[in-house]
This record gives structure tokens, sequence and C-alpha cells, in this order.
């Protein structure tokens, strides 16, 4: 999606990447799960589970924010995403006595739908397009999980810190006349443990990048004034078609 916008008397294009539309598959999977839900209400701080647990449910976002993380031998912790309405959270490979990779803490209070792993398996036994879709959905975010690793592993930490902003640009942008403001706060120690590197080089690198005209930050919001510097420095594919399903925090 292509945007003109009107920059300091100037008309400028902003290529967003594309739309988020819910496929009607999709659509109606998410209906036929309503009825399997049990609504909870999280607050800031709860944990849906943590890592280690085994799974017993999975999580439908009603509204509100879930922060994913993964912790090493070290103690070292990464956010693997940010969750929000109308995502899924949790996981299911149809193993009997399987363990959460990772643990899943609310950062913004909201309301849950809770699935029962069990009660979800007679569900998609008993309906085969409904269970097609949701093969798909998981391999949705299996595939959002492997194009983040790809930006960390391959692009260097500059890199990997465009793609974040890229990413939050998708998932919470919103178009002014300067560029695309992040209504989300993202502090610089969460955006550190995002892409594995330190709060000061995150630090150090966004100021470069405000010297350079590329973005703003003030009072923990950042504007990025030119997306398209970000998508080289991070090297976005030809075009930046991705699906925002994709390309999301």
């Amino acid at each position: 999606m292509t945007l003109v916008l009107a920059r300091r008397g100037r008309e400028v294009e902003v290529t967003m990447c594309g739309g988020n539309e819910t496929s009607q598959g999709e659509a109606e999977l998410k209906k036929g799960l309503q009825g399997l839900m049990q609504l909870k209400s999280i607050n800031v701080g709860d944990r849906l589970f943590y890592e280690g647990d085994e799974v017993e449910a999975l999580y439908y976002m009603k509204s509100g924010r879930v922060k994913l993380t993964k912790t090493n031998e070290d103690g070292k912790e990464i956010i693997l995403s940010f969750m929000q309405a109308d995502d899924l959270v949790g996981e299911f490979g149809g193993i009997e006595g399987e363990f959460h990779g990772f643990e899943a803490e609310v950062v913004e209070g909201g309301m849950v739908g809770v699935i029962m792993v069990r009660n979800l398996e007679i569900y998609l036994s008993q309906n085969g397009e409904m269970a097609l879709e949701f093969i798909r959905l998981m391999g949705t975010a299996q595939r959002i999980l492997q194009y983040k690793l790809r930006d960390l592993l391959m692009n260097g930490k500059a890199g990997a810190l465009a793609s974040v902003l890229v990413r939050a640009c998708n998932s919470y942008g919103k178009m002014t006349p300067e560029g695309v403001l992040i209504t989300k706060k993202l502090n610089h120690a969460d955006i550190a443990e995002l892409i594995g590197a330190t709060r000061e080089n995150v630090t150090k690198t966004l100021s470069g990048w405000k010297e350079q005209g590329i973005v703003e930050v003030s009072q923990g919001r950042i504007l990025v004034r030119e997306l398209s510097a970000l998508h080289q420095i991070c090297g976005c594919p030809a075009g930046n078609l991705c699906s925002s399903k994709i390309c999301r925090m």
C-alpha cells in the first residue's frame, strides 16, 4: 500500500507493507473457536503460562497485549513477539505431554479466550476444513518467527533494529505529515531484547539515525521519517510487498 504525504511543503510517497485482511476461512475458524472459549480477564504482570509448563490450552486475544519471551541458561531474556487482539497465543503440536518453549507475560490488560487443547482436538477432528485453516494459521506463526530469525542472524544488529521498526510501523503505525508514528511505546530495553543487543547499542544506533533524519525519538515515541531507508538497512524484499500478517511485531 502506498500513501502520499505532505512533508515540509512537498509530496512524498511512503510505501507500507501489504494489508492485514482476514480470509473468509480464517474468519470462520475464529468464529468456530469462539464456541470453545472461556473468557478470562488479564492484568499487567500476569503470566498466561511459563516456559516449561505443560501445554493445556491456547489463548485467543480478545484485547490487551502479551509479550512472549525465552530465557537461556545464563538468564538472558529475548523477546520473541508481542501478541495483541485477534492473535492466538500458545503452542499446538498434537503431541501429548508437550511443554511450552517460551513464557507469555501480560504487558497490557484485557481479555483472553481460553481454549482447552482437548476441546480443540475434538473440534478439529470433526471439521476438516477448519483443521486445514488451523494448519494455515500455525504455518503463518511459524513464518513470522522464521523471518524474525532471518533478520536477526543475517543483517547484523542495525538490520535487526531496522526490521523491528518496520514491523512496529505495520503493527502500531499511524500516518502523519512527518512520517509514521509508532503509537505503542517501545523502550530501548525492550528493543534490545527483541534483537539480542544491549540497550546502549540500541540508543547509539537510534541516535545515529536521528542525525541522518531517518527517525525521531521523543518522550518514548518513535517517529519514522524515512521508512524506505529502514527497508534498505534491513534488506526488505524488492517492492516491500510482504504481508503485514507476516511483517509484524
